[in-house]
């Protein structure tokens, strides 16, 4: 359950907000869509008009950036800027949808695998590159959502599309479980990437956890918790004003 009805009588009732105006920085918990999210921000405050600038999974935690009012006419400059990220994989486990929320499709053994071959196989995976979305993925062809043709068992081509990684580095190396950060355009798909490092080991990997960080420059320092948020009575004072977010997304 989403939107207002999921916070009625958990919180004292918000003052309404139709015409708040600004960027809302958001700590998002694992679990809901980011539309999830869109919908408890517009039941608990009332407000006519929210979006956001760029998604995350449910299975992903971190910075997501929404957009209220007038701001909603920044969405595309929002969804340009570059992205940062910290995560973890889990080597010898392939998913259908590279990552945990998926089923299991393959596993081979991890253990010859040592430190310098993961950060070999993952600087190779920086810089300009072709990735293709994966079938559980929100990118449409033909109108529809990958995801909707994977929940029929489809599989359909996927035009590859121009990436650039600028930093995929390792942080912790317990195997099977690895840590990493990641710097990359608009449109990377982490689990791909953590997918395609797997490969290249020959052992295969999935993603097991994810949080976005910095969306331009903006960092998830500044971002308010989800569940603090739907405690407020008021939506304003988490607001980032137009004239301060326009000198940063441009």
């Amino acid at each position: 359950m989403t939107g207002e009805a999921e916070t009625a009588g958990r919180f004292p009732p918000a003052v309404a907000s139709p015409e708040a105006s600004g960027i809302l920085l958001v700590d998002k918990p694992r679990g809901p869509t980011s539309h999830d999210v869109v919908a408890r921000v517009r039941g608990r405050f009332k407000v006519k008009k929210v979006g956001h600038g760029g998604t995350l999974d449910p299975m992903a935690t971190g910075l997501l950036v929404l957009l209220l009012g007038r701001a909603t006419k920044l969405s595309d400059r929002v969804m340009g800027h570059d992205k940062a990220y910290e995560g973890t994989m889990r080597l010898g486990v392939e998913t259908d949808t590279q990552d945990a929320d998926g089923e299991i499709v393959a596993e081979r053994d991890w253990r010859g695998v040592t430190r310098e071959a993961l950060e070999e196989a993952m600087r190779a995976l920086e810089g300009d590159q072709l990735q293709t979305p994966p079938m559980a993925s929100a990118r449409k062809v033909g109108g529809v959502p990958l995801y909707k043709l994977a929940r029929q068992g489809k599989t359909v081509e996927r035009e590859a599309r121009p990436i650039y990684v600028y930093r995929f580095e390792l942080t912790g190396f317990e195997p099977p479980e690895a840590r990493f950060r990641v710097a990359c355009t608009k449109g990377t798909y982490v689990r791909t990437l953590a997918h395609d490092a797997g490969r290249a080991l020959g052992c295969g990997a999935h993603l097991t956890a994810l949080r976005r960080t910095k969306v331009g420059d903006l960092g998830v320092e500044r971002a308010v918790p989800l569940e603090e948020l739907m405690a407020a009575e008021r939506v304003e004072p988490y607001l980032l004003p137009l004239g301060e977010a326009l000198p940063i997304f441009g």
